[in-house]
Parts: C-alpha cells; structure tokens; sequence
C-alpha cells in the first residue's frame, strides 16, 4: 500500500495527462445537455399526462 502522499503525487502527474475542452466547447456540451434534458422532462410528463388520462376514463374517476 502507498502512503497518501505518494498517491496524491500521481494524481497530480494524471492531471497533467487530461485535456481539458474549451469554454466554448464545454458550454456548447452543458447546453446540449441542458436541452436534452428538458425535452426528456417534457416527454416523460406528456406521457404522464396521457396516462392519468387513460385511467381515469378506464376507472371513472
């Protein structure tokens, strides 16, 4: 086992191994996720909708 120091050592050495993306690129990735997600709420509660929709005619209620 190593000590906690010698890992954070390497660690350190592996950050300098990462490349990291633009701000425009990581804020067109955030966006895209940003979106995607909203359009998935969106859906999911249409469906929602639809379903509770769909139960109550079947139930009457």
């Amino acid at each position: 086992m190593t000590s906690p120091f010698t890992y954070l050592k390497h660690v350190r050495e592996e950050f300098t191994h990462v490349v990291w993306p633009s701000n425009r690129t990581a804020l067109g990735h955030t966006l895209v996720v940003i979106f995607i997600a909203v359009v998935i709420a969106l859906l999911v509660s249409l469906l929602d909708h639809v379903f509770e929709l769909v139960v109550s005619s079947v139930t009457g209620a």
